[in-house]
């Protein structure tokens, strides 16, 4: 992702994948309602043609009635199904729990065995992304369901990483939940999206997938 791109991030996730599929098929839509609109408001400034019997048609007005419910529908039915998709837990195999802290992210890994590890954002160097290089990655495995945790020590903070479509609230004294299933191995990056303080901007998240295999070696 760089800054001269204007199109969203490329999807590492399922969920990221429906959420550009959606943002097509939205921007298709309104497109088309723009070029429609744009033809009938030039054909009424140069049109010289005047029918005084036409003051008004019920079959009109029925019909610009009906069309915006349908194309409604078309909007909401795909937006509801991603939506109620990005909430559904399906048997996870690793529970990972990101709490948020004044100003860094700590991660917790408790379903067998009980492995803390804090992430503070790296002082720059020279092959170090500016603001985004953490001291300790979160090591997730790719191709398995993850099932997220959040909460926070102190004030509201967001954990979130827009290629793998994940954006999550850390609300002190509450305990919020997502899924995330990561498709391909690298190292994804975010940040706290959550205006929490002084430092808020300087609270990265890294995030590197590994193998299975590997990660078992690791946690272990």
């Amino acid at each position: 992702m760089k800054w001269t791109k204007f199109y969203l991030p490329d999807a590492y996730s399922p969920t990221m994948e429906q959420l550009v599929y959606f943002h097509d098929h939205t921007m298709s839509i309104i497109t088309s309602i723009t070029i429609l609109i744009c033809i009938l408001l030039n054909s009424l400034l140069w049109n010289k043609l005047i029918d005084l019997n036409m003051n008004e048609h019920q079959m009109i007005e029925t019909w610009w009635t009906i069309l915006p419910t349908i194309v409604l529908f078309l909007i909401a039915i795909p937006s509801l199904k991603i939506l109620y998709s990005m909430e559904e837990l399906i048997n996870p195999t690793i529970s990972i729990k990101s709490m948020g802290h004044q100003w860094y992210w700590s991660y917790e890994y408790s379903d067998k065995f009980c492995k803390e590890l804090e992430s503070y954002m790296k002082y720059n160097k020279k092959n170090d992304f500016r603001l985004l290089e953490v001291d300790n990655k979160m090591k997730a495995p790719f191709l398995t369901q993850i099932r997220m945790i959040f909460s926070s020590k102190d004030v509201l903070h967001s954990w979130t990483i827009p290629c793998l479509g994940i954006k999550m609230d850390a609300v002190p004294g509450r305990i919020n939940q997502s899924s995330l299933m990561i498709k391909k191995p690298g190292i994804f990056m975010g940040q706290c999206s959550e205006i929490c303080g002084t430092n808020h901007s300087f609270m990265p998240i890294m995030l590197e997938s590994i193998k299975l295999n590997k990660f078992i070696k690791w946690i272990s």
